[in-house]
């Protein structure tokens, strides 16, 4: 499976951006979700959705950012909205895999990330 993320850029303070994550393959997707970077080189949740579309967020998003998917592409969205200049930053996509059915074993898969700059 690999995770291809798009719709970074460069956007003024109080704008708007889309961030898409497609997994190609034919693997089960489990949860899927957009991360930031964190010290000690990992990542902090941005937002979450699973299978059966129930969302977490971390506080910086509420209400700003809206996570969706379309489980018939394998597709993950992220409608940022009122975005900061502490928005600025890499997204990764993540996405669980379903490697081992008989025991639910699920893989870990990252995208290669796409850049969010807020700037006036």
């Amino acid at each position: 499976v690999q995770l291809q993320a798009s719709g970074g850029g460069l956007v003024h303070p109080g704008g708007s951006l889309r961030l898409s994550c497609a997994a190609s393959g034919s693997s089960v997707i489990g949860a899927m979700g957009w991360y930031r970077p964190a010290p000690g080189n990992q990542r902090d949740l941005v937002a979450r959705i699973r299978n059966d579309g129930r969302t977490n967020y971390a506080d910086s998003a509420k209400g700003r950012f809206t996570i969706s998917r379309d489980n018939a592409k394998n597709t993950v969205y992220l409608q940022m909205n009122s975005l900061k200049p502490e928005d600025t930053d890499v997204y990764y996509c993540n996405a669980l895999v379903l490697q081992d059915p008989d025991n639910d074993g699920w893989g870990d898969y990252w995208g290669q990330g796409t850049l969010v700059t807020v700037s006036s």
